[in-house]
């Protein structure tokens, strides 16, 4: 993963958004990670950034079984 942030223990209030073809970028998901069960999914973390700052976020990011976790993207900051 090339965030420039990490994950400090858990994510938490993880909860699905799409599954498969609701995915706007289910193609482009298959195409640069391959074929799976694709769901979009949010939920709350703990981060740190590269200058060492702490924030509670929410995260969104796109989910494979036998691929795993792509795409991490910060979408609001809760602190």
């Amino acid at each position: 993963m090339d965030e420039d942030f990490e994950i400090i223990g858990s994510i938490e209030e993880i909860e699905t958004i799409a599954v498969g073809n609701r995915i706007r970028e289910i193609k482009r998901l298959r195409e640069a990670f391959g074929a799976g069960r694709w769901r979009k999914l949010k939920g709350i973390a703990t981060v740190r950034f590269d200058d060492g700052t702490i924030h509670q976020v929410e995260l969104h990011w796109y989910e494979a079984h036998g691929i795993g976790r792509r795409k991490l993207k910060i979408k609001d900051y809760l602190d």
